[in-house]
């Protein structure tokens, strides 16, 4: 069934992430509700438009990674390109940064 995609350790971790943060947020969500608050973020946001808004910013943050490590490599003159773990740190960094100031 998941035959179709490439189930590397930081994928699964970055989906068991993805689910950990929306179970987290349910809960929290059911145990005190959430109002609209005004961050750096150009509008007013709940909890769950942050994490929306959060999640996207990751993926791309980490996409991005992925695209430009070859770059990265020949930039800094790495031995090897730069592990995927560093994507996978800054895009969660991300996503915290627009969860708590956004």
């Amino acid at each position: 069934m998941l035959d179709w995609m490439v189930w590397t350790t930081p994928v699964a971790i970055f989906f068991s992430c993805i689910a950990l943060a929306l179970v987290g947020m349910t809960i929290w969500e059911i145990r005190s509700p959430t109002t609209l608050r005004r961050g750096w973020l150009p509008m007013e946001t709940t909890r769950g438009d942050r994490l929306f808004i959060g999640l996207l910013a990751a993926a791309y943050v980490n996409l991005a990674f992925v695209g430009l490590a070859g770059k990265l490599q020949e930039w800094l003159a790495l031995e090897a390109e730069p592990s995927i773990w560093w994507g996978f740190a800054l895009s969660m960094a991300v996503l915290l940064l627009v969860m708590r100031k956004g």
